[in-house]
């Protein structure tokens, strides 16, 4: 037991470290120990004293580590509140996650500009630093700095962080050029049904990768004299499946076509970085991509990936639900036209200023302004289609922003299994939805919200939907262990609390 505690407080400075932007060199500075001290406290191989503990605390200004073992992480929100002022979209979640596992493809200097701090890129860091990958947060730590060594060490794989990710697939198709054979720990992520990595596996077999899945592990061999002879059609238009390929194509010593490629946004974002590699990319934004591979990348290079998507769609449908007057700022608006022109349908009262170009010099951005509107519902069902479709983790948000309008509206999830059944969690905070099937749900408004207190859904954005409509409800509410959220949002509560929500945090000790 004494030892389950020092992994637990172990983790709990590491994360607390993290999020302050230091690296366990930093932290031993300040606590005048060693780097090794601090790793071994970390991995709970250290007895540590209150003392100790408590100058942690204090170093990395953080009550949690001073109070030792903390549980999970919970919101008390108290809604009916209206939001009001402006707020920046953050970098994307799923763009840079791409391109932390892009990374392993350059043997140079990789700096990522504004790299969301969340849990999905904590995991990542994680595995990536514990196979030898030096990263660290730079520039008052907004910034990360990647510089890999020359042999990766998979046989130090954390092996907990990377269960605890799904992005750790997009590992492969980098490392299926740096080794002939390699054991990968099964990928995770949110529960959302069954998801096979089938179509991964038929785009890089081209490329030789030969996959056996036994005792948790994905056990990979390489067959270097394999290589793409025609056109990679891929089953599945999906992201992370256009992503693999296009990172096994970009050391691939010749021409790739990969055909029925993802055209969203991380994917776009990957190619603006193969290309600043120096990786020749044609048809980018389109469904057919051309790479130019090179055998050897070693570039130093400094890239910004553009903004989220889905967490402007978030933001926009917290001013919806909450009747709110709200400024969302750099929006990636080639991603959300969609979105928008449903919303227009039902009634959303809303402008935007010019476009103008994110920081990587390629997307397009906006200033967009929602007032409160009388919505109806749509007259078509609502439903995902790859892009330039409406995107299909934007999905949800419709389920709170119908739940406030006049009729009722068909929202069809035809790609994940279990997500339109958490949806129907909103039912316990005065929604009324029907589960037609596991891909279809009712949505009848408007909506009376009321408060109540309920665990967290396991899946990303049916969570935050659940958190906008406690935000919606007279009343606290409380949503309980956050860690799903913290995947894929930074700070979410004290920003949404910068623009007028009373969101606090808190934990179980």
């Amino acid at each position: 037991m004494a030892d389950d505690y020092l992994v637990r407080i172990g983790k709990l400075i590491r994360d607390a470290r993290q999020h302050r932007g230091w690296t366990q060199s930093q932290l031993a500075e300040a606590l005048a120990t060693s780097q090794s001290a601090v790793n071994r406290i970390e991995r709970g191989n250290q007895n540590i004293s209150l003392e100790m503990i408590a100058r942690i605390g204090e170093a990395l200004d953080s009550e949690i580590v001073s109070l030792g073992y903390a549980g999970p992480m919970h919101l008390r929100v108290v809604g009916g509140r209206r939001l009001s002022g402006a707020i920046d979209v953050k970098t994307s979640k799923n763009a840079c996650v791409a391109l932390l596992c892009a990374s392993l493809l350059n043997q140079g200097r990789t700096v990522l500009r504004r790299v969301a701090r969340i849990e999905e890129v904590y995991r990542l860091l994680e595995v990536l630093s514990s196979i030898g990958v030096r990263t660290r947060w730079i520039n008052n730590g907004v910034d990360l700095e990647i510089v890999p060594p020359a042999d990766l060490d998979l046989d130090s794989i954390d092996a907990e962080a990377a269960r605890r990710t799904r992005s750790i697939i997009m590992f492969l198709g980098p490392l299926l050029h740096r080794m002939d054979r390699f054991k990968l720990p099964y990928a995770g992520g949110c529960d959302l049904g069954t998801r096979t990595i089938e179509p991964h596996m038929i785009a890089l077999r081209r490329f030789g990768l030969d996959i056996a899945a036994t005792e948790g592990q994905y056990h990979a061999v390489v067959d270097r004299g394999v290589s793409p002879d025609r056109p990679i059609v891929l089953t599945e238009r999906g992201d992370t499946v256009t992503e693999n390929a296009l990172l096994a194509a970009a050391r691939h010593d010749g021409v790739t076509v990969i055909r029925n490629a993802s055209s969203n946004y991380m994917v776009q974002d990957l190619c603006f970085f193969l290309e600043a590699l120096g990786v020749k990319v044609e048809g980018i934004g389109t469904t057919t991509l051309t790479v130019h591979g090179m055998p050897r990348i070693d570039a130093d290079v400094d890239y910004s990936p553009s903004e989220d998507p889905v967490e402007a769609m978030s933001l926009l449908a917290a001013a919806v639900v909450t009747e709110s007057e709200l400024t969302v700022r750099r929006v990636p608006i080639e991603f959300l036209e969609i979105e928008l022109a449903v919303l227009e349908e039902m009634g959303l009262d809303h402008d935007r200023t010019p476009e103008y170009f994110a920081d990587n010099g390629r997307t397009r951005l906006v200033d967009l302004t929602v007032r409160p509107s009388k919505l109806e519902a749509p007259i078509d069902k609502i439903h995902p289609m790859p892009f330039p479709g409406l995107n299909i983790d934007n999905v949800p948000f419709f389920a709170a922003i119908a739940a406030t309008a006049q009729g009722k509206t068909l929202i069809h999830d035809w790609v994940y299994d279990n997500r339109a059944i958490y949806l129907t969690d909103l039912n316990r905070l005065g929604g009324r939805l029907q589960l037609l099937d596991p891909h279809r749900v009712l949505v009848e408004g408007p909506t009376r919200w009321r408060a109540a207190e309920m665990m967290c859904p396991p899946a990303l954005r049916p969570a935050v939907v659940v958190l906008l409509a406690m935000m919606a409800a007279e009343g606290t509410s409380v949503l309980r262990n956050v860690y799903v959220i913290n995947r894929g949002y930074e700070d979410l509560a004290e920003r949404l609390n910068s623009i007028g929500a009373q969101i606090e945090i808190f934990r179980d000790i």
